[in-house]
């Protein structure tokens, strides 16, 4: 009987300490365990918050940027700038010579140089009627004008009857469509003739040099 009762004494003894064993194993990996998540979280968020945001740089810039469709104020003679007129040229070798003038009008300087843009118009929508002039030699140099000063550009007029009427198709024009150099707006020369409203004739109806001074 003293026996049996050693026996479950030892018994009891052995499973308190394996508790006790294992309770002490599972408080060591649980700090681990929960420490590991919760450091990479306040990290990651410190990170985000200090870095600027994509569209702060675009925004700030384009506070600056001119409005769509605002005017240039480029020093360039511009189509409301100028009166355009036909002086008087000569004939020669099938074609006729005649600078186009170009007169400052405004109230202030402009600069001008290059090639104007020169083709035959006619209708009531001015539609153009056959290939824009070729540019002949090279571009010159700039010129300023001055209120009330011209500048002039020599065109080159071919005569058109002496092209087949077939390739030519001779078309009535009023006159002539000119851009100024680097313009996009145009002007009228009233100039009323004829034009080749075919677009493949030997040589070319129009021929235009650059800008000079008159």
């Amino acid at each position: 009987m003293v026996s049996t009762r050693k026996s479950l004494v030892f018994l009891a003894g052995l499973s308190a300490s394996g508790v006790l064993l294992l309770s002490a194993c599972g408080g060591g990996t649980t700090p681990s365990a929960n420490n590991t998540p919760s450091s990479d979280p306040s990290s990651s968020t410190s990170e985000t918050s200090s870095a600027p945001t994509a569209t702060s740089t675009p925004e700030s810039s384009s506070d600056n940027a001119p409005a769509t469709g605002q005017p240039v104020a480029n020093g360039l003679c511009k189509a409301p700038d100028v009166t355009l007129s036909l002086g008087q040229g000569d004939s020669g070798a099938g074609s006729t010579y005649r600078p186009l003038l170009i007169k400052n009008k405004s109230g202030k300087a402009c600069t001008i140089q290059g090639f104007p843009g020169v083709s035959y118009v006619t209708g009531d929508d001015g539609h153009q009627v056959g290939p824009a002039a070729t540019r002949v030699g090279t571009k010159g140099e700039a010129i300023k004008l001055q209120p009330g000063q011209s500048a002039a550009a020599d065109i080159q007029f071919a005569q058109v009857l002496n092209f087949d009427p077939a390739v030519c198709k001779p078309t009535d024009v009023r006159g002539l469509r000119i851009y100024l150099p680097q313009e996009t707006a145009s002007n009228f020369v009233s100039d009323p003739g004829q034009g080749c409203a075919g677009d493949k004739i030997p040589g070319f109806q129009l021929a235009v040099k650059t800008v000079r001074r008159a």
